[in-house]
């Protein structure tokens, strides 16, 4: 049995810990305290940790964790002295009774990669801050190009597929979704039930691949009414990837 659940981390970020009958992993440790009390309490095994990029608030806590070399730190070929299994992109990994497929995702970071896993047919994604739910990552090391070839990739996995990303920025990332797809009901409503749950404290994640192609600017840069949208806020009238590139850059500076 597979349990997911957040461990919230600063502001916004989200720690993944994973637990089955065989042990627990973490994704993402930006800091350790809370996995670090988990672990004294007997409440959880750590068996592993993953690593999505180099980022220091996904990364942070792991000299605390590392057990001095000896816990299997799993993540892409950057600088971070405590990744000891080095892993690419089609690798497969599999710990704790549960298979990974590594997909490189550059764009955030040009180091970022996802970890996937079919299980079962009731498949999850890790992506760190490549997709977000209604958004997604800013641009930082990488190009446009890697990043909407990156969304392009997730995009295509199976729509039933549970998304977890690194931040819980899916508020703000709705009120500017609205902006640039300003009819889209599926959005609207989510909107509607996100402000409720942030309201509450209580996490919007996961999401699903299906909502988010329905949702997510970033994914529908084929839509119509963005791209008119688009041509008419910044005269742009390309092919959906210049269309993403201008929401991009929209979005950096709304």
């Amino acid at each position: 049995m597979l349990s997911i659940e957040p461990i919230k981390a600063f502001e916004d970020n989200y720690i993944w810990l994973l637990t089955t009958n065989e042990g627990s992993i973490v994704i993402d440790p930006g800091e350790s305290s809370k996995i670090k009390s988990l672990i004294d309490n007997n409440e959880i095994d750590l068996k592993g940790i993953l690593i999505t990029h180099h980022h220091y608030d996904h990364t942070n806590g792991l000299n605390d964790l590392s057990d001095n070399g000896m816990l299997d730190i799993y993540g892409p070929e950057n600088n971070i002295v405590e990744i000891n299994k080095r892993v690419k992109d089609s690798d497969c990994i599999s710990i704790i009774g549960l298979d990974f497929e590594i997909i490189e995702v550059p764009g955030h970071t040009l180091d970022h990669i996802a970890f996937y896993s079919f299980n079962k047919n009731m498949p999850i994604l890790f992506c760190g801050d490549t997709l977000f739910s209604g958004g997604c990552g800013r641009i930082f090391e990488g190009t446009h190009k890697q990043m909407y070839d990156s969304l392009s990739k997730l995009a295509s996995l199976p729509k039933h597929t549970k998304v977890y990303c690194g931040h819980e920025y899916t508020l703000s990332n709705l009120k500017f979704a609205i902006e640039a797809d300003t009819e889209n009901q599926d959005l609207l409503d989510e909107y509607d039930r996100v402000k409720k749950l942030n309201i509450s404290r209580t996490p919007s994640l996961p999401s699903t691949l299906d909502k988010e192609l329905k949702i997510n600017p970033f994914l529908r840069c084929n839509n119509m009414s963005i791209r008119n949208k688009i041509n008419k806020e910044f005269n742009v009238s390309g092919d959906e990837f210049e269309t993403f590139t201008a929401l991009r850059e929209w979005k950096d500076n709304y």
